[in-house]
C-alpha cells in the first residue's frame, strides 16, 4: 500500500466527506477519488459506502481506519527520532517543580548518563501535556492527574502537601494551624483558571468560602510576595513555598480536619515507554524522590 493512499484514506475517514479532503491535503477532488479506488482495488474491497448522499465507511473501512492511525503516529515518530540526535531527552515540567525538585533529579540523572543532552522547557499543564501528545516532549512533570488520554501513560511520584501561607504578623501566623471554618473568612489570592494551582484552591478551599480570589495572579512568585505584603491569604503546595516561609517572609498555616495533598506525576506517551533516554530518567526520578 502505498503511504500518499493511506494518508488520503486518513483524511476522508476522518472528515467523511472528500472535500473537506482534499481541501485540507491540497489535493483535486478527482485525486483523492482515484487515490481512494486504487486503495480498494489494491485491498480487494470497497472501503466507502458511496451509496447515500454523505460517505460513510464500511466494514471493511472502519478496520482500515483503525490501522491508519496507528500507521502514520509510529511514522511520525520515526521522523522525530530520526530527526533528533539519539541522545537527547527533551522534558517539560512546571515552574516550581521545575525550580524545587528538578535539579536534584538532573544532577544524578547527569551522574548516569552523561552522554545524554537535556532539554528543558517550562509551561502551563495543559501545554505539557500536548507537547507530550504531540512527541515534543518526551516526559512532563506536573502537579495533579494527567487527563484522561489512552495514548499517555502516568506515574504518581509522590504526594505534596499543601498549606495556607499567611503574612507573618497574621493572627493565624503564630498558632500555626486553622480550620476551613476560620479561612473561609479570610481573603484569598489565586493563580487565574485553568492553573493546577487554581484548581487546587477551588477544589479544597473555594467552594467553602463560597466567593472569588480578591487578587489573580499568573506567577508563584507574585502570589507568595502580595501575601507577604499582606494582601490577603494563599493556598500552595508545600515545596512551593517552604523557602520563603524560611526566611519570614511569610508564615505557614497547616489545615485542620481536611488531608490537603496534590500528587506529583511524571507523564509519558505510551509508545514511547521504552525509549531508553525516557527509562532513565523516569529511574533517575524514583531514585532521588526514593533517597
Amino acid at each position: 500500500m502505498e503511504l500518499r493512499h493511506l494518508r488520503t484514506f486518513e483524511a476522508v475517514a476522518r472528515t467523511l466527506s472528500v472535500t473537506r479532503a482534499a481541501r485540507e491535503l491540497h489535493y483535486a477532488q478527482s485525486s483523492v477519488s482515484d487515490q481512494l479506488q486504487a486503495l480498494e482495488r489494491e485491498l480487494g474491497t470497497e472501503l466507502i459506502d458511496r451509496s447515500r448522499r454523505r460517505i460513510r465507511l464500511t466494514p471493511q473501512g472502519e478496520v482500515l481506519s483503525g490501522y491508519t492511525g496507528r500507521i502514520l503516529d509510529l511514522l511520525e515518530e520515526a521522523r522525530l527520532a530520526v530527526a533528533r540526535p539519539a541522545a537527547e531527552l527533551s522534558l517539560g515540567t512546571l515552574e516550581t517543580l521545575g525550580r524545587h525538585l528538578l535539579p536534584g533529579v538532573l544532577a544524578h540523572y547527569r551522574e548516569l548518563h552523561p552522554e545524554t543532552k537535556v532539554r528543558i522547557s517550562q509551561d502551563n499543564r495543559g501545554e505539557l501535556y500536548r507537547a507530550v501528545r504531540s512527541g515534543d516532549l518526551d516526559l512532563c512533570l506536573t502537579f495533579g492527574a494527567p487527563p484522561a488520554d489512552p495514548g499517555l501513560c502516568a506515574e504518581t511520584l509522590a504526594e505534596e502537601p499543601l498549606v495556607v501561607i499567611v503574612p507573618p504578623e497574621h493572627p493565624l501566623a503564630a498558632r500555626g494551624r486553622a480550620d476551613l471554618a476560620e479561612l473561609a473568612a479570610e481573603p484569598f489570592l489565586a493563580t487565574q483558571r485553568g492553573c493546577g494551582f487554581r484548581e487546587m484552591y477551588d477544589g479544597a478551599l473555594g467552594a467553602v468560602a463560597g466567593r472569588e480570589p480578591v487578587a489573580e495572579v499568573d506567577s508563584i512568585g507574585t502570589l507568595g510576595a502580595c501575601v507577604a505584603a499582606g494582601m490577603g491569604c494563599a493556598l500552595l503546595p508545600l515545596v512551593a513555598v517552604r523557602e520563603p516561609a524560611g526566611r519570614g517572609e511569610v508564615a505557614l498555616v497547616e489545615v485542620d480536619g481536611a488531608d490537603l495533598r496534590t500528587a506529583v506525576t511524571m507523564t509519558w506517551l505510551e509508545r514511547n515507554a521504552t525509549a531508553p533516554q525516557l527509562t532513565g530518567f523516569r529511574d533517575a526520578v524514583r531514585a532521588r524522590l526514593a533517597a
